[in-house]
């Protein structure tokens, strides 16, 4: 039975995670509209992201754990999204992250990622990786820096061509 009905808050020493609301949404069709979309399956049409948007909150209640927004502690801006998600395509649960705009570059994804990683192996899932786009070097490396290893010979989403980046259990 999951614990939580809708993303509890976590605070970093500069972040607060925090349950999605309404208002965010219009930032992840902002992002799903640009180039960088295109290492998240993107671009995307505006019904396309309120269907993911949807996905990620819908997590909570039926698996225990989903997405948070990323926002700003001295703010209170919405920066992004983490997200621990296993949607039926995905042969495993994964760890991800997006940033909006020009919130890349300042440690705001680690600092998020982390967070979320070691709420993820509090829940001792069975296993937990993150699926990044071959060409998308700055994720790759981010997942490195949480310890993820290279899992070349892990099952993809679909069968789609990405690097699994597997977390070793806590």
């Amino acid at each position: 039975m999951p614990q939580h009905l809708i993303a509890p808050p976590i605070r970093t020493e500069r972040l607060l995670l925090r349950a999605y609301r309404r208002d965010d949404f219009h930032h992840l069709v902002e992002i799903y509209q640009t180039e960088r979309s295109r290492y998240i399956g993107g671009p995307l049409a505006e019904m396309q992201v309120w269907q993911g948007f949807m996905n990620t909150i819908g997590h909570w209640p039926i698996m225990g754990f989903g997405a948070w927004a990323i926002e700003l502690a001295a703010t209170g801006a919405c920066i992004g999204e983490v997200a621990i998600t296993r949607p039926p395509e995905f042969p495993e649960t994964e760890l991800g992250w997006v940033l909006f705009g020009a919130h890349e570059g300042h440690g705001y994804a680690l600092e998020a990622a982390t967070a979320a990683l070691s709420f993820a192996r509090a829940l001792a899932l069975p296993s937990l990786v993150s699926y990044v786009d071959p060409d998308n070097h700055r994720s790759a490396r981010l997942a490195q820096r949480l310890g993820a290893v290279h899992d070349p010979a892990a099952a993809t989403p679909n069968g789609d061509p990405c690097l699994v980046f597997r977390y070793a259990a806590a």
